[in-house]
């Protein structure tokens, strides 16, 4: 996207930092003049776009985004004040300021874009097919945030497209939320309207990170895709949520047929742009072989890949200080804050080389004693523990593990080692080292974390998570489609491990299919703000998200100790915890609005 710095106070925005304009009064210009002109009014949309949520700046409330690395099974900060620790303990409520910051933050982006959308044709040197395109990317970008306000919040208002006055009295004006239904029916229209006006026109270069038509269909089967899951589709424990009239916001009668239109989509955005736009993205080494690895480890890396279907410039470092080991003694370019570790359970997640999952008593995993094992990140062999010995290419990619070498060789041959003594452990750390013995290594690339920040993409969404959806989708109203196995395979294939239905005996009926693919997504999509949102919509959070969680134990003081799996905390997710809670201060301000149950 154009790198715009929006510098002008319009009367209808609200802005998340309103000292910044009271610092710039020179530069405020009326309603009529922000509209009239065309660059102004282009900083009126970028405005727009920058409410859409950082998934790679977690740690900190301030980034838009969801705890949904942290707050999920996939991993652990140190920090404690990282929202995702009191998710894990259950000590969050309808007052925590980053529920209402999420809330804030989206209804304000829905507000600005439908102001634009309302005000656009007063600008006096726009096009017709500036106009078009603009007010096009507006709706998508509105579609987007409600999908995600009805991914944290369930049923929520749908606000008037002529927007209301920010200090209107919302219970006079008798807002309220809407059902889930109608909600997805506003969000599938604004796409649809977008898509069908971004369709005719390519992007340019000065228009990479603008929302285009592939992007908005990828929404449109997200949002249909969360509408068939077991959490809003015949989901009872919402039985009580209702409006004024009685009728149920959330469906209470399950409807297969959901899947299907969610089934449909994906397969549309299939046909559409594969491979014609898109491919699952592809990496050979020097001899011409294909290399899974390099192909898994780059997709995350390569800025506007093949495989990308949206992503935006990063303009932060802090995941990478965050997946960096502290590596105590060795030069400030290889040192981090190594605080963001998966879990043993993601850990254990991933399969054997074979394809395996750890537990089949065929794939060879041991649990004890080491082996000397090059890794392929790796030019040598060295001493690793077995449980990380012999695993599939998306392991090497995704974990740091105790005794590993470090990605970036520039500064020398680094070895990480996390025990209690080791250069990135506890006691060298402070405050900075891995929690559970591990770090999370997707995601950062082989330089200096510092220089690459400001300066590579963000990847929001990829073909492989398309096609897993399709996959997904379609098991469940259609078992037995074949498509349901090429998809599946074909995330494997690329990935470097045996296929199902060839060297592994293929899932037998939809309840085997169903947990292959959810194993799958669990891997294949590992840390890109997923796997928090799908045990949701699958119901499943209070089974994995809660309970004994492990990790090596980073407090032994002999590293023999270190590799004896400990618990390291006791997680907590209730029922109440599907649905985030409605604010509080809009409860206050809005009493027609109905809490979400359990709050």
């Amino acid at each position: 996207m154009k790198k715009i710095v929006l510098t002008i106070l319009v009367l209808t925005a609200v802005s998340c930092n309103d000292d910044f304009f009271d610092q710039v009064p020179d530069d405020r210009l009326t309603f009529e003049e922000t509209f009239s002109k065309k660059n102004t009014a282009e900083m009126y949309l970028t405005s727009v776009y920058n409410h859409m949520p950082s998934n790679f700046d977690q740690r900190y409330s301030a980034s838009n985004s969801v705890p949904a690395t942290g707050g999920s099974d996939e991993g652990e900060y140190i920090w404690s004040f990282h929202l995702g620790n009191y998710f894990n303990i259950g000590d969050w409520n309808p007052t925590t300021q980053h529920v209402s910051t999420l809330w804030s933050n989206f209804y304000r982006a829905i507000r600005s874009a439908s102001t634009f959308i309302q005000n656009i044709d007063q600008c006096q040197d726009c096009t017709p097919t500036d106009i078009e395109k603009y007010i096009a990317e507006a709706k998508v970008l509105r579609g987007f945030y409600y999908y995600n306000l009805i991914r944290l919040y369930g049923p929520v208002i749908i606000m008037p497209e002529i927007p209301v006055e920010a200090d209107a009295d919302l219970t006079t004006l008798g807002l309220r939320r809407n059902t889930l239904e109608e909600c997805v029916n506003y969000i599938i229209s604004d796409l649809d309207q977008g898509i069908a006006v971004l369709r005719k026109y390519n992007q340019g270069s000065d228009d990479v990170g603008r929302m285009d038509d592939p992007f908005a269909m990828a929404i449109k089967e997200k949002t249909l895709l969360f509408y068939a899951s077991p959490l809003f589709n015949g989901n009872s424990d919402y039985a009580s949520l209702v409006n004024d009239e009685g009728v149920s916001l959330i469906p209470q009668t399950t409807d297969v047929n959901k899947w299907k239109l969610a089934a449909d989509v994906a397969k549309e955005f299939i046909n559409t742009y594969v491979p014609k736009t898109f491919s699952l993205y592809r990496e050979y080494d020097s001899n011409g072989t294909y290399s899974p690895y390099m192909s898994c480890r780059n997709v995350m890396l390569k800025d506007f890949n093949s495989e990308m279907i949206y992503s935006r410039i990063r303009g932060g470092n802090s995941h990478f200080y965050e997946c960096t080991p502290y590596h105590i003694g060795y030069p400030a370019e290889v040192r981090g804050g190594g605080g963001l570790s998966p879990t043993q359970e993601m850990v254990d997640a991933y399969f054997m080389a074979n394809g395996r999952s750890i537990d089949d008593p065929a794939s060879g995993y041991q649990e004890t004693g080491f082996t000397d094992y090059q890794a392929p990140f790796d030019f040598e062999s060295r001493s690793t523990f077995n449980q990380w010995v012999g695993r599939e290419p998306r392991f090497y990619v995704g974990i740091t593990y105790n005794n590993s070498l470090w990605i970036d060789r520039t500064y020398g041959n680094v070895v990480t080692t996390m025990w209690f003594a080791g250069n990135s452990g506890k006691q060298v750390g402070a405050n900075d080292y891995p929690p559970t013995g591990y770090l999370i290594r997707k995601f950062v690339p082989a330089e200096y974390w510092k220089n690459a920040g400001g300066r590579t993409t963000i990847p929001y969404l990829r073909l492989a998570e398309i096609y897993l959806d399709y996959a997904e989708a379609l098991n469940e109203y259609d078992p037995g489609n074949l498509d349901i196995l090429k998809y599946l395979n074909i995330i494997r294939e690329r990935a470097g491990i045996a296929l199902y239905g060839e060297d592994l005996i293929a899932p037998a009926n939809q309840t085997e299919m169903r947990e292959a693919i959810r194993k799958e997504r669990r891997v294949e999509l590992a840390y890109e703000s997923v796997r928090y949102f799908d045990v949701r919509r699958w119901k499943i959070a209070e089974d994995v998200l809660a309970g004994p969680f492990h990790s090596m134990d980073i407090n032994a003081t002999n590293e023999a100790d270190f590799y004896k799996k400990i618990i390291f905390e006791q997680r907590v997710f209730n029922k109440n915890h599907y649905l985030w809670p409605i604010p509080q201060d809009e409860l206050n301000s809005n009493t027609a609005l109905k809490q979400n149950p359990g709050w």
